[in-house]
């Protein structure tokens, strides 16, 4: 079974997700271009698109927004059948689906199936019959949950695909520190003194953490720790601007002034990045740059992955709670467990904590730190 892969030559990976969903399958993608020596073709959303070209494996990106992701795009019935046609054409030997526990793979396999792609491979818990040439039942998250790392890799491997090492790839630009540097030093932030990330922006209002609680948060870190912050989020500058004026001290607002590979940098440049289940935690686990997430009892196999971390948990609004009977399920799972709570003087402590950890390990604040 596993022969048949290795004479592939072009392989297509369907992750029409986020920026954070697409950078957890990185290890799983590496190990398909070094096992096979192919060409990697990933069908992605327009919001994973931006760091697509960030990842060395990837060859080619196909962007396009289906109507079974939630994403920002609205796709057209008739652009199904036109993506179907333009995979055909691409003459895939093999196509790999990755999909998140809660997720319906079956709309992917179709796609794959009507693109006539001759080797298929994905997790499906119902039986697909002829749509897939090698089905891996799924069993999450009724039987056990991993992270989607491990989920992604173990994937791949039914087909012969491993990998020495599973951090994520993500190319670093350097030569654009420079420019980061500027653009901080403008703000009036001293890049060679202590300073941090907050990063309160999420893709999705149901994991958005109060403003109240970040300005507590942030003030207590400030008070106690004598630390710069830096306030990122690519949009909402009137409400990063008002958190940075009731957080008082050295805070700065930087909403809106970094793109996506200088916000790279930048984590990789920091001391500690604290923020939200979104795509910049993952950033920062790409990266190696300590971070301190507040999670949003959602999707607990989200969490950082190889990289020194601390997650502190908060509940999600019923009102905005999922309709998703996977999710919901978990959910209830989830929050019957003893978790450590999300709450401003614990986010304090645990920041200052690894603030001082992450110091004493770099030594400077100017270059960026090597973790053992």
């Amino acid at each position: 079974m596993e022969k048949e892969w290795h004479a592939c030559r072009r392989i297509l990976c369907i992750r029409p997700d986020n920026i954070g969903d697409l950078l957890m399958s990185t290890p799983a993608i590496k190990a398909l271009k070094q096992t096979f020596d192919c060409h990697i073709t990933v069908l992605v959303s327009s919001m994973g698109a931006a760091v697509a070209p960030e990842i060395p494996e990837i060859d080619e990106v196909i962007v396009c927004d289906v109507p079974w992701v939630q994403t920002n795009g609205v796709t057209h019935p008739a652009q199904f059948t036109e993506l179907a046609d333009r995979l055909k054409k691409e003459a895939f030997d093999a196509a790999v689906i990755f999909t998140v526990y809660s997720q319906n793979p079956m709309p992917s396999i179709l796609l794959a199936y009507l693109a006539e792609i001759p080797l298929r491979l994905a997790y499906c818990r119902e039986n697909p019959y002829h749509l897939l040439t090698h089905w891996i039942p799924d069993e999450e998250p009724y039987t056990y949950i991993r992270h989607q790392v491990v989920r992604d890799l173990n994937l791949v491997a039914r087909v012969g695909a491993v990998v020495k090492e599973s951090r994520f790839s993500l190319q670093v630009r350097e030569d654009l520190w420079p420019i980061v540097l500027h653009k901080l030093q403008l703000l009036g932030l001293q890049p060679d003194q202590p300073w941090a990330i907050l990063h309160p922006e999420v893709s999705e209002q149901k994991r958005k953490y109060a403003m109240a609680d970040w300005v507590k948060a942030g003030r207590e870190i400030v008070a106690q720790g004598e630390c710069q912050l830096l306030i990122t989020g690519k949009c909402n500058e009137v409400e990063a601007s008002a958190m940075r004026h009731e957080i008082g001290g050295h805070t700065f607002s930087a909403a809106g002034v970094f793109n996506l590979q200088e916000l790279i940098v930048l984590i990789r440049h920091c001391s500690l990045l604290i923020s939200v289940n979104t795509g910049t935690i993952h950033i920062a686990s790409a990266v190696q740059t300590p971070v301190l997430v507040l999670y949003a009892l959602t999707n607990p196999q989200h969490t950082p992955w190889n990289v020194t971390s601390e997650v502190l948990y908060f509940d999600v609004p019923e009102s905005m709670q999922s309709k998703n009977e996977v999710v919901r399920y978990v959910y209830q799972s989830f929050a019957r467990q003893e978790l450590p709570l999300a709450t401003p003087g614990r986010i304090a402590e645990r920041a200052l904590y690894m603030l001082e950890r992450s110091c004493a390990i770099s030594g400077s604040f100017q270059q960026p730190h090597t973790l053992p």
